[in-house]
């Protein structure tokens, strides 16, 4: 099977995960379980996801010029990235994230993003080869909004399809969702961006109307267990996800963009990308870590 040319614009932190019965409310301190440190940041995880699944990866981020950056590195160089683009701040710090797992799966995250809020318009466009020769570029929030923009106008305007996942939640200009091919927001996202709740997939068929409606081609929502809704001019369904037992959740969202772009660079319907990255998603949860969860091709069935 040919390779995809992608490129991956985003966040590269240092997970510090600590495991506990439960998650901490204000004020309460809980004496946790086992602690390890996992490569995380939602653009570093959407193109390990990417390259495991069979894409030819380019990554650019800002890594800060100390010891987490130069692991960093090493680490993207293992997952066969190309790191051309991945470049050292020698003025901030790299990007690091504290996560809770309770023992559920479920996670609180906070991220000290560093050297990923100074990605800058003229990082992109340092990689004008890169985007000339991809034909699906990938973006999330935990870098500046500003570049997310550039990089999706630049990308939209050569002919490029631009694949966003609108996470973390926030508001979203118009200039920003007439330049996507597709959005890949989760229930708390959509919500946000269309003003209905999503709890059910009549909820969520009528979410994803409103955000098309704003100018993005397909809305695919994702639902957790519940798997994921597509809207888009040929294709309006639901597509379930695999049933497994969660250990992990924490970067099931990326996992699935990772995948579904590649799905979708080797031309494969929407249905069946969708598919393929919901069961990649469904593995990734029976793992523990981010990066260290994301499937390699041949695990997803």
């Amino acid at each position: 099977m040919a390779q995809s040319k992608i490129v991956v614009i985003g966040s590269s932190n240092t997970d510090m995960v600590v495991q506990s019965d439960h998650l901490p409310v204000p004020g309460e301190t809980v004496l946790g379980g086992e602690f390890f440190m996992n490569p995380g940041g939602k653009g570093a995880n959407q193109a390990v996801a990417a390259s495991r699944f069979g894409g030819d990866v380019v990554f650019i981020s800002r890594l800060g010029n100390d010891i987490f950056g130069e692991k960093y590195g090493d680490i993207l160089k293992k997952e066969k990235i190309s790191t051309k683009h991945v470049y050292k701040d020698p003025d901030a710090a790299s990007g690091v994230a504290l996560i809770t797992v309770d023992s559920k799966g479920e996670n609180a995250i906070v991220v000290a993003p560093g050297a990923n809020s100074r990605l800058d318009r003229g990082d992109i466009d340092k990689a004008e080869k890169a985007f000339k020769e991809a034909e699906f570029l990938l973006l999330q929030l935990e870098i500046p909004l500003d570049t997310v923009i550039y990089a999706a106008q630049k990308a939209s305007k050569s002919g490029k399809k631009v694949v966003l996942n609108p996470a973390p939640a926030q508001e979203l200009p118009e200039e920003l969702l007439k330049s996507l091919y597709i959005i890949t927001p989760n229930e708390t996202e959509a919500e946000m961006l269309s003003g209905i709740q999503v709890n059910d997939i009549d909820s969520a068929r009528s979410a994803a109307w409103a955000i098309r409606k704003r100018g993005v081609d397909v809305v695919i929502i994702t639902m957790g267990s519940r798997g994921a809704y597509i809207y888009s001019d040929e294709v309006e369904m639901h597509v379930p996800a695999t049933e497994v037992t969660a250990k992990d959740t924490t970067a099931a969202g990326d996992v699935f963009n990772g995948a579904l772009v590649v799905a979708l660079a080797e031309q494969l319907p929407l249905s069946e990308a969708v598919q393929l990255a919901n069961n990649a998603a469904s593995l990734s949860v029976t793992k523990l870590g981010a990066q260290a969860s994301a499937p390699y091709r041949e695990e997803v069935k």
